[in-house]
Protein backbone atom coordinates (compact mmCIF):
# COMPACT_ATOMS: atom_id res chain seq x y z
CA UNK A 1 0.00 0.00 0.00
CA UNK A 2 2.08 3.54 -1.06
CA UNK A 3 -0.15 6.30 -0.01
CA UNK A 4 0.41 10.08 -1.46
CA UNK A 5 -1.71 12.77 -1.12
CA UNK A 6 -2.43 16.11 0.68
CA UNK A 7 -1.91 16.44 4.44
CA UNK A 8 -5.60 16.13 6.21
CA UNK A 9 -7.67 15.43 8.79
CA UNK A 10 -9.04 12.04 6.58
CA UNK A 11 -5.14 11.00 5.71
CA UNK A 12 -4.25 11.49 9.63
CA UNK A 13 -7.58 9.16 10.31
CA UNK A 14 -6.95 6.49 7.36
CA UNK A 15 -3.34 5.98 8.79
CA UNK A 16 -4.31 5.70 12.28
CA UNK A 17 -7.15 2.80 11.22
CA UNK A 18 -4.33 1.25 9.02
CA UNK A 19 -2.41 0.60 12.33
CA UNK A 20 -4.83 0.24 14.22
CA UNK A 21 -4.13 2.25 16.89
CA UNK A 22 -6.19 3.08 19.98
CA UNK A 23 -8.33 6.01 20.52
CA UNK A 24 -5.26 8.30 22.73
CA UNK A 25 -2.84 7.58 19.53
CA UNK A 26 -5.67 9.22 16.92
CA UNK A 27 -6.39 12.28 18.97
CA UNK A 28 -2.71 12.92 19.48
CA UNK A 29 -1.82 12.63 15.95
CA UNK A 30 -5.11 14.89 15.22
CA UNK A 31 -3.51 17.24 17.89
CA UNK A 32 -0.48 17.37 16.11
CA UNK A 33 -2.13 17.96 12.66
CA UNK A 34 -3.89 21.25 14.17
CA UNK A 35 -0.37 22.98 15.27
CA UNK A 36 1.13 21.73 11.85
CA UNK A 37 -1.53 23.77 10.20
CA UNK A 38 -1.24 26.74 12.50
CA UNK A 39 2.81 27.12 12.75
CA UNK A 40 4.86 29.04 10.45
CA UNK A 41 8.34 27.93 8.96
CA UNK A 42 11.24 28.84 10.74
CA UNK A 43 12.50 31.76 8.39
CA UNK A 44 16.37 30.41 8.68
CA UNK A 45 15.56 27.22 7.13
CA UNK A 46 17.31 26.49 4.04
CA UNK A 47 15.62 23.60 1.32
CA UNK A 48 12.63 22.64 2.84
CA UNK A 49 10.92 24.90 0.56
CA UNK A 50 12.20 22.89 -2.36
CA UNK A 51 9.72 20.17 -0.96
CA UNK A 52 6.28 19.82 -2.01
CA UNK A 53 4.71 17.72 0.92
CA UNK A 54 1.80 16.89 -1.38
CA UNK A 55 3.93 15.65 -4.06
CA UNK A 56 5.71 13.07 -1.40
CA UNK A 57 4.91 9.19 -0.51
CA UNK A 58 4.14 10.12 2.99
CA UNK A 59 3.27 6.09 4.06
CA UNK A 60 4.62 3.32 2.50
CA UNK A 61 3.08 -0.51 4.05
CA UNK A 62 5.56 -3.02 3.50
CA UNK A 63 3.81 -6.55 3.35
CA UNK A 64 7.12 -7.93 5.28
CA UNK A 65 8.17 -8.58 9.03
CA UNK A 66 10.96 -10.88 9.79
CA UNK A 67 12.63 -12.35 12.68
CA UNK A 68 15.48 -13.71 10.01
CA UNK A 69 17.01 -12.71 7.73
CA UNK A 70 16.01 -15.45 4.74
CA UNK A 71 12.38 -14.30 5.36
CA UNK A 72 12.80 -10.76 3.80
CA UNK A 73 12.08 -10.55 0.34
CA UNK A 74 15.24 -10.25 -1.91
CA UNK A 75 14.91 -6.77 -3.05
CA UNK A 76 15.03 -5.84 0.24
CA UNK A 77 17.63 -7.91 2.01
CA UNK A 78 20.08 -6.75 -0.85
CA UNK A 79 20.20 -3.17 0.72
CA UNK A 80 20.78 -4.77 4.15
CA UNK A 81 23.13 -7.11 3.17
CA UNK A 82 25.58 -4.59 1.43
CA UNK A 83 25.63 -2.81 4.90
CA UNK A 84 26.92 -5.92 6.36
CA UNK A 85 23.76 -5.45 8.81
CA UNK A 86 23.63 -9.64 9.25
CA UNK A 87 27.36 -9.83 10.24
CA UNK A 88 27.06 -6.81 12.60
CA UNK A 89 24.19 -8.26 14.41
CA UNK A 90 25.77 -11.68 14.93
CA UNK A 91 29.11 -10.22 15.74
CA UNK A 92 27.60 -7.50 19.11
CA UNK A 93 24.40 -6.60 19.12
CA UNK A 94 22.10 -7.76 21.40
CA UNK A 95 19.00 -6.37 19.39
CA UNK A 96 18.31 -5.14 15.72
CA UNK A 97 15.59 -3.35 14.45
CA UNK A 98 15.50 -2.20 11.01
CA UNK A 99 13.31 0.08 8.89
CA UNK A 100 12.64 0.24 5.12
CA UNK A 101 11.27 3.66 4.15
CA UNK A 102 7.88 4.22 6.42
CA UNK A 103 8.19 0.60 8.16
CA UNK A 104 9.94 -1.77 10.54
CA UNK A 105 10.41 -5.25 8.22
CA UNK A 106 12.79 -6.79 10.58
CA UNK A 107 13.09 -7.37 14.29
CA UNK A 108 15.52 -9.30 16.22
CA UNK A 109 16.41 -9.16 19.99
CA UNK A 110 17.96 -12.01 21.82
CA UNK A 111 17.14 -14.07 24.22
CA UNK A 112 18.52 -12.96 27.38
CA UNK A 113 16.62 -9.31 26.91
CA UNK A 114 13.08 -11.09 27.48
CA UNK A 115 14.83 -13.15 30.50
CA UNK A 116 16.19 -9.61 32.05
CA UNK A 117 12.50 -7.63 31.59
CA UNK A 118 13.69 -5.35 28.53
CA UNK A 119 11.26 -4.79 26.04
CA UNK A 120 12.84 -3.65 22.76
CA UNK A 121 9.74 -4.02 20.41
CA UNK A 122 8.89 -1.92 16.80
CA UNK A 123 6.93 1.17 18.27
CA UNK A 124 3.82 0.39 16.51
CA UNK A 125 3.59 -2.82 18.34
CA UNK A 126 4.58 -1.45 21.51
CA UNK A 127 1.87 1.46 21.27
CA UNK A 128 -0.69 -1.94 21.19
CA UNK A 129 1.04 -4.09 23.96
CA UNK A 130 2.64 -1.77 26.09
CA UNK A 131 -0.17 1.23 26.08
CA UNK A 132 0.28 2.32 29.68
CA UNK A 133 4.01 2.40 29.64
CA UNK A 134 4.40 3.96 25.91
CA UNK A 135 1.38 6.94 26.51
CA UNK A 136 3.52 7.94 29.88
CA UNK A 137 6.45 8.92 27.94
CA UNK A 138 5.09 9.32 23.94
CA UNK A 139 5.76 12.89 22.73
CA UNK A 140 6.09 14.23 26.45
CA UNK A 141 9.92 14.49 25.78
CA UNK A 142 10.01 16.08 22.42
CA UNK A 143 6.66 17.32 21.96
CA UNK A 144 4.22 18.22 19.03
CA UNK A 145 4.79 22.04 19.69
CA UNK A 146 8.39 22.41 19.44
CA UNK A 147 7.95 23.77 15.83
CA UNK A 148 6.46 23.33 12.80
CA UNK A 149 7.50 19.50 11.64
CA UNK A 150 7.72 17.97 15.00
CA UNK A 151 3.88 18.61 14.82
CA UNK A 152 3.86 16.72 11.27
CA UNK A 153 5.78 14.43 12.94
CA UNK A 154 3.34 13.58 14.94
CA UNK A 155 0.57 13.87 12.66
CA UNK A 156 2.15 10.95 10.39
CA UNK A 157 4.87 9.12 12.34
CA UNK A 158 5.32 5.49 11.62
CA UNK A 159 7.90 2.94 12.20
CA UNK A 160 10.64 3.42 14.81
CA UNK A 161 11.45 1.56 17.98
CA UNK A 162 10.40 1.32 21.42
CA UNK A 163 12.90 0.37 24.47
CA UNK A 164 12.45 -0.17 27.72
CA UNK A 165 15.20 -1.33 30.14
CA UNK A 166 13.97 -2.00 33.97
CA UNK A 167 16.00 -0.73 36.96
CA UNK A 168 19.25 -1.70 37.49
CA UNK A 169 19.33 -3.34 34.46
CA UNK A 170 22.66 -3.64 32.66
CA UNK A 171 22.13 -4.03 28.74
CA UNK A 172 25.70 -4.83 27.86
CA UNK A 173 25.82 -5.61 24.22
CA UNK A 174 24.36 -2.33 21.95
CA UNK A 175 21.16 -2.44 20.62
CA UNK A 176 20.53 -0.93 17.37
CA UNK A 177 18.11 0.52 15.08
CA UNK A 178 18.74 1.21 11.32
CA UNK A 179 16.91 3.31 9.30
CA UNK A 180 16.31 3.00 5.47
CA UNK A 181 14.90 5.66 3.03
CA UNK A 182 15.05 3.34 0.12
CA UNK A 183 13.53 5.22 -2.95
CA UNK A 184 13.01 8.68 -3.78
CA UNK A 185 9.93 11.41 -3.17
CA UNK A 186 9.47 9.16 -0.09
CA UNK A 187 8.95 11.06 3.58
CA UNK A 188 10.07 9.00 6.57
CA UNK A 189 8.74 9.48 10.02
CA UNK A 190 10.26 7.03 12.43
CA UNK A 191 9.49 7.27 15.91
CA UNK A 192 12.22 6.17 18.60
CA UNK A 193 11.57 6.23 22.38
CA UNK A 194 13.89 5.16 25.02
CA UNK A 195 13.12 5.03 28.53
CA UNK A 196 15.80 3.76 30.75
CA UNK A 197 15.31 2.78 34.46
CA UNK A 198 16.73 3.68 37.86
CA UNK A 199 20.55 2.73 37.98
CA UNK A 200 20.23 0.81 34.62
CA UNK A 201 22.48 0.77 31.75
CA UNK A 202 21.53 1.00 27.65
CA UNK A 203 24.05 1.47 24.34
CA UNK A 204 21.74 2.32 21.18
CA UNK A 205 23.28 2.52 18.30
CA UNK A 206 20.91 4.42 15.45
CA UNK A 207 22.42 3.94 12.09
CA UNK A 208 20.64 6.21 8.91
CA UNK A 209 20.97 5.68 4.81
CA UNK A 210 19.99 6.06 1.65
CA UNK A 211 20.36 5.72 -1.98
CA UNK A 212 21.72 7.84 -4.28
CA UNK A 213 18.22 9.58 -5.74
CA UNK A 214 17.27 11.59 -9.30
CA UNK A 215 14.59 13.10 -7.26
CA UNK A 216 14.05 14.38 -3.83
CA UNK A 217 13.12 12.05 -0.32
CA UNK A 218 12.59 13.89 2.83
CA UNK A 219 12.96 12.56 6.69
CA UNK A 220 11.32 13.77 9.68
CA UNK A 221 12.57 11.49 12.76
CA UNK A 222 11.85 12.15 16.30
CA UNK A 223 13.69 10.35 19.26
CA UNK A 224 13.07 10.63 22.83
CA UNK A 225 15.38 9.19 25.43
CA UNK A 226 14.02 9.60 29.23
CA UNK A 227 16.94 8.25 31.48
CA UNK A 228 15.68 7.87 35.07
CA UNK A 229 17.58 7.90 38.61
CA UNK A 230 21.40 6.80 38.54
CA UNK A 231 20.70 5.43 34.80
CA UNK A 232 23.55 5.75 32.00
CA UNK A 233 22.21 5.87 28.32
CA UNK A 234 25.26 5.56 25.80
CA UNK A 235 23.16 7.05 22.31
CA UNK A 236 25.49 7.14 19.13
CA UNK A 237 23.92 7.89 15.88
CA UNK A 238 25.96 8.09 12.28
CA UNK A 239 23.85 9.61 9.49
CA UNK A 240 24.78 8.89 6.06
CA UNK A 241 22.34 9.78 3.33
CA UNK A 242 21.90 10.62 -0.13
CA UNK A 243 23.11 14.16 -0.97
CA UNK A 244 19.49 14.36 -2.74
CA UNK A 245 17.52 14.14 1.07
CA UNK A 246 16.13 16.98 3.24
CA UNK A 247 17.00 15.72 7.08
CA UNK A 248 15.26 16.79 10.26
CA UNK A 249 16.08 14.94 13.21
CA UNK A 250 14.24 15.98 16.37
CA UNK A 251 16.10 14.58 19.50
CA UNK A 252 15.90 15.23 23.09
CA UNK A 253 16.74 13.67 26.27
CA UNK A 254 15.81 14.20 29.95
CA UNK A 255 18.03 12.92 32.38
CA UNK A 256 16.78 12.59 36.25
CA UNK A 257 19.18 12.91 39.67
CA UNK A 258 22.40 11.19 39.14
CA UNK A 259 21.57 10.16 35.49
CA UNK A 260 24.16 10.01 32.92
CA UNK A 261 24.14 10.36 28.85
CA UNK A 262 26.94 9.88 26.93
CA UNK A 263 26.63 11.55 23.05
CA UNK A 264 28.32 10.83 19.78
CA UNK A 265 26.70 12.34 16.77
CA UNK A 266 27.91 12.04 12.84
CA UNK A 267 26.44 13.10 10.19
CA UNK A 268 27.42 13.41 6.43
CA UNK A 269 25.14 13.29 3.30
CA UNK A 270 22.21 15.14 2.79
CA UNK A 271 21.47 18.24 0.45
CA UNK A 272 20.44 19.94 3.64
CA UNK A 273 20.34 18.47 6.94
CA UNK A 274 19.04 20.15 10.74
CA UNK A 275 20.12 17.79 14.12
CA UNK A 276 19.99 20.11 17.33
CA UNK A 277 20.05 17.35 20.09
CA UNK A 278 18.41 18.64 23.58
CA UNK A 279 19.30 17.99 26.91
CA UNK A 280 17.40 18.86 30.07
CA UNK A 281 19.59 17.81 33.08
CA UNK A 282 18.09 17.38 37.04
CA UNK A 283 19.86 17.12 40.04
CA UNK A 284 23.44 15.64 40.00
CA UNK A 285 23.16 14.58 35.85
CA UNK A 286 25.36 14.64 33.45
CA UNK A 287 25.87 14.53 29.49
CA UNK A 288 29.02 14.19 27.16
CA UNK A 289 28.27 15.35 23.07
CA UNK A 290 30.63 14.39 20.56
CA UNK A 291 29.30 15.59 17.54
CA UNK A 292 30.75 16.12 13.84
CA UNK A 293 29.23 17.02 10.25
CA UNK A 294 31.08 16.95 6.91
CA UNK A 295 28.94 19.72 4.26
CA UNK A 296 30.67 18.70 0.83
CA UNK A 297 29.63 19.60 -2.56
CA UNK A 298 27.43 22.48 -1.55
CA UNK A 299 25.60 20.90 0.92
CA UNK A 300 23.88 22.61 3.94
CA UNK A 301 24.97 21.23 7.65
CA UNK A 302 23.34 22.71 10.70
CA UNK A 303 24.28 20.98 13.82
CA UNK A 304 24.38 22.00 17.42
CA UNK A 305 23.17 21.46 21.05
CA UNK A 306 20.54 22.72 23.01
CA UNK A 307 21.44 22.10 27.00
CA UNK A 308 19.13 23.14 29.88
CA UNK A 309 20.09 23.11 33.91
CA UNK A 310 17.41 23.21 35.41
CA UNK A 311 19.06 21.16 38.85
CA UNK A 312 21.79 21.51 40.89
CA UNK A 313 25.36 20.36 40.71
CA UNK A 314 24.26 19.21 36.62
CA UNK A 315 27.66 18.77 34.32
CA UNK A 316 27.47 19.02 30.68
CA UNK A 317 30.45 18.94 27.90
CA UNK A 318 30.58 19.13 24.21
CA UNK A 319 32.95 19.09 21.84
CA UNK A 320 31.39 19.74 17.81
CA UNK A 321 33.42 19.27 14.79
CA UNK A 322 32.68 20.28 11.57
CA UNK A 323 34.28 20.09 8.10
CA UNK A 324 33.35 22.28 4.84
CA UNK A 325 34.17 21.56 0.93
CA UNK A 326 33.54 22.30 -2.69
CA UNK A 327 30.87 24.80 -1.75
CA UNK A 328 30.03 23.42 1.45
CA UNK A 329 28.63 25.50 4.83
CA UNK A 330 28.65 24.09 8.25
CA UNK A 331 26.90 25.62 10.89
CA UNK A 332 26.76 25.43 14.30
CA UNK A 333 23.69 26.84 16.87
CA UNK A 334 24.59 26.24 20.31
CA UNK A 335 22.12 27.13 23.37
CA UNK A 336 23.26 26.80 26.93
CA UNK A 337 20.47 27.95 29.65
CA UNK A 338 21.15 27.30 33.22
CA UNK A 339 18.19 28.42 35.52
CA UNK A 340 18.23 30.25 38.48
CA UNK A 341 18.63 27.83 41.55
CA UNK A 342 21.00 25.50 39.79
CA UNK A 343 24.07 25.98 41.77
CA UNK A 344 27.15 24.24 41.26
CA UNK A 345 26.84 23.83 37.62
CA UNK A 346 29.44 23.92 35.10
CA UNK A 347 29.11 23.31 31.26
CA UNK A 348 31.90 23.59 28.36
CA UNK A 349 31.21 23.73 24.88
CA UNK A 350 33.55 23.47 22.28
CA UNK A 351 33.11 24.33 18.54
CA UNK A 352 36.22 23.46 16.16
CA UNK A 353 35.75 24.00 11.93
CA UNK A 354 37.45 23.23 9.49
CA UNK A 355 37.65 24.75 5.48
CA UNK A 356 38.95 22.99 2.51
CA UNK A 357 38.81 25.71 0.43
CA UNK A 358 37.91 29.24 0.07
CA UNK A 359 34.38 28.58 -1.49
CA UNK A 360 33.20 26.66 2.27
CA UNK A 361 31.63 28.42 4.78
CA UNK A 362 31.23 27.83 8.30
CA UNK A 363 29.48 29.79 10.99
CA UNK A 364 28.55 29.27 14.21
CA UNK A 365 26.17 31.04 16.83
CA UNK A 366 26.11 30.74 20.55
CA UNK A 367 23.25 31.73 22.60
CA UNK A 368 23.99 31.62 26.30
CA UNK A 369 21.48 31.84 29.26
CA UNK A 370 22.86 31.99 32.78
CA UNK A 371 20.45 33.17 35.17
CA UNK A 372 22.94 30.95 38.01
CA UNK A 373 25.40 33.35 39.24
CA UNK A 374 27.26 30.08 40.87
CA UNK A 375 27.44 28.13 37.53
CA UNK A 376 30.79 28.20 35.67
CA UNK A 377 30.22 28.48 31.66
CA UNK A 378 33.15 28.08 28.70
CA UNK A 379 32.66 28.62 25.22
CA UNK A 380 35.54 28.36 22.54
CA UNK A 381 35.49 28.33 18.71
CA UNK A 382 37.86 27.83 16.28
CA UNK A 383 38.25 28.29 12.78
CA UNK A 384 41.39 26.79 10.60
CA UNK A 385 41.96 26.08 6.91
CA UNK A 386 43.47 23.40 5.04
CA UNK A 387 47.50 24.61 4.70
CA UNK A 388 49.20 24.04 1.32
CA UNK A 389 52.22 22.99 3.40
CA UNK A 390 49.89 19.97 4.75
CA UNK A 391 48.92 18.65 1.32
CA UNK A 392 52.62 18.84 0.09
CA UNK A 393 54.05 16.54 2.42
CA UNK A 394 51.79 13.98 2.40
CA UNK A 395 51.96 13.72 -1.89
CA UNK A 396 55.25 14.18 -1.42
CA UNK A 397 55.06 10.79 0.67
CA UNK A 398 53.04 9.08 -2.67
CA UNK A 399 49.34 10.40 -1.70
CA UNK A 400 47.69 11.41 -4.37
CA UNK A 401 44.98 15.14 -3.70
CA UNK A 402 42.04 13.16 -2.84
CA UNK A 403 43.33 11.09 -0.36
CA UNK A 404 45.60 13.44 1.14
CA UNK A 405 42.48 15.74 2.13
CA UNK A 406 40.97 12.51 3.45
CA UNK A 407 43.49 12.42 5.77
CA UNK A 408 43.94 15.41 7.15
CA UNK A 409 40.02 15.52 7.65
CA UNK A 410 39.93 11.97 9.67
CA UNK A 411 42.80 13.40 11.51
CA UNK A 412 40.80 16.56 12.29
CA UNK A 413 38.01 14.18 13.68
CA UNK A 414 39.82 11.54 15.57
CA UNK A 415 39.08 12.59 18.49
CA UNK A 416 35.03 12.44 17.58
CA UNK A 417 35.76 9.16 15.91
CA UNK A 418 37.28 7.41 18.60
CA UNK A 419 33.79 7.35 20.19
CA UNK A 420 32.59 5.24 17.63
CA UNK A 421 31.98 1.65 17.91
CA UNK A 422 34.66 0.08 15.76
CA UNK A 423 32.45 -0.96 12.75
CA UNK A 424 31.06 2.27 12.93
CA UNK A 425 34.49 3.94 12.72
CA UNK A 426 36.18 2.02 10.43
CA UNK A 427 32.95 2.55 7.48
CA UNK A 428 33.09 6.25 8.24
CA UNK A 429 36.88 6.38 7.12
CA UNK A 430 36.00 4.35 4.17
CA UNK A 431 32.88 6.88 3.07
CA UNK A 432 34.81 9.70 4.18
CA UNK A 433 37.55 8.68 1.24
CA UNK A 434 35.11 7.88 -1.42
CA UNK A 435 33.21 11.25 -0.79
CA UNK A 436 36.42 13.48 -1.74
CA UNK A 437 36.56 11.43 -4.91
CA UNK A 438 32.96 12.18 -5.91
CA UNK A 439 32.02 8.44 -5.64
CA UNK A 440 28.98 8.46 -2.97
CA UNK A 441 25.89 9.33 -3.86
Amino acid sequence: MITKGSISRSFVEGLSREKGEPEWMRRLRLQALELFERLSDPLWLKGIDEIDLDELVLYEKVDARATSWDELPPEIRRFYEELNLPEQEKKFLAGLATSYDSEMVYYNAKKFLEEKGVVVLPMEEAVKRYPDLVRRYFGKVFPPAEHRYSALHYALWSGGVFVYVPPGVKVTFPVEAFFLVANEMVAQFEHTLIVVGENAFLHFIEGCSSPQFRKFAFHDGVVEAYVHRGGHLKFTTVQNWSRDLINFNNKRAIVEEGGRVEWVEGSFGSRASYVYPSFILRDGASVDVRAFTIAHGGEWKEGGVKLFHVGKDTRSHVVSKSVSSSDGVSVFRGLLRVNKGATGSRSSMSCDSLLLDEESKAFTYPHNQVEEPTARVSYEATTSFLREDQLFYLRSRGLDEDSAKALIVSGFLSDVISYLPPEYASVFRRVLELDFRGSVG
